[in-house]
C-alpha cells in the first residue's frame, strides 16, 4: 500500500478510506517541516503551519486535481501558509541555516566529510540570504533543497517555467553580489 503513488493514495482516500490519509502524513511531514524551517525559527510556529497544511490538504482533498502531482500542491500549501505566517508577523527573523545542505553544489566537494560549514562561511550566507527578496529565497530552497523541477516549482508558486528559471538566475546573481560587496569573494 506504502507503493502507491500520492495520485492514487489520494483517490483512495476520496472514495471514503480515509485511514490512508496517515501514509501522506507520513511522506510529507518531515519535508514540509524541512521547507518550513528555512523560513522560521520558532519550533511550535512551524508544527502548528505543518499542521495546518495538513488540515488544509484534508479539507481540501476532493478539490485536488489527479491529473497534476499531489507534490506540488501539498508544498503549494505550505508556501501558501508560510507566507501568510510572516505577512502577519512582518518583523520575524526570516532564517536560513544549513547552507551546505541547501546549496551544495559549490562547496559539495570541500565540505563532504565535514557535517556543516565553518563559522564563518555559514554567518556569510546566512547574512546574505537575509538581503535577498522572498521571491528569490523560495526559488533558491525549493531547487536546491527541496530539489524540485522548474516545473514543480511553477507550479508551487503559481508562475510560468521561464520565470522560475529567471527568479533562480537572479537569486544565485543576487545571492553573489551581497557576497562580493563583504569583500570575501
Amino acid at each position: 500500500m506504502d507503493t502507491q503513488s500520492d495520485e492514487q493514495l489520494v483517490g483512495r482516500i476520496r472514495k471514503g478510506e480515509k485511514e490512508l490519509f496517515g501514509i501522506l502524513i507520513d511522506r510529507y511531514e518531515a519535508k514540509l517541516t524541512r521547507y518550513i524551517k528555512r523560513f522560521l525559527q520558532n519550533e511550535e510556529d512551524i508544527t502548528d503551519i505543518v499542521q495546518n497544511v495538513f488540515i488544509k490538504v484534508f479539507i481540501n482533498l476532493q478539490s485536488f486535481d489527479v491529473d497534476r502531482l499531489f507534490n506540488s500542491w501539498i508544498y503549494r500549501i505550505a508556501h501558501n501558509e508560510t507566507v501568510t505566517y510572516l505577512k502577519k508577523r512582518g518583523n520575524e527573523k526570516v532564517s536560513f541555516l544549513d547552507f551546505d545542505t541547501m546549496f551544495p553544489h559549490p562547496f559539495a566537494k570541500e565540505t563532504a566529510d565535514k557535517p556543516t560549514l565553518d563559522k564563518e562561511l555559514e554567518d556569510l550566507m546566512t547574512s546574505s540570504l537575509s538581503l535577498i527578496p522572498l521571491k528569490y529565497k523560495e526559488i533558491l530552497v525549493l531547487y536546491y533543497y527541496e530539489e524540485l523541477s522548474y516545473q514543480e516549482i511553477a507550479d508551487i508558486l503559481h508562475i510560468p517555467i521561464a520565470t522560475a528559471g529567471v527568479r533562480l538566475r537572479r537569486g544565485r546573481e543576487q545571492l553573489e553580489r551581497h557576497i562580493k560587496k563583504e569583500d570575501h569573494i
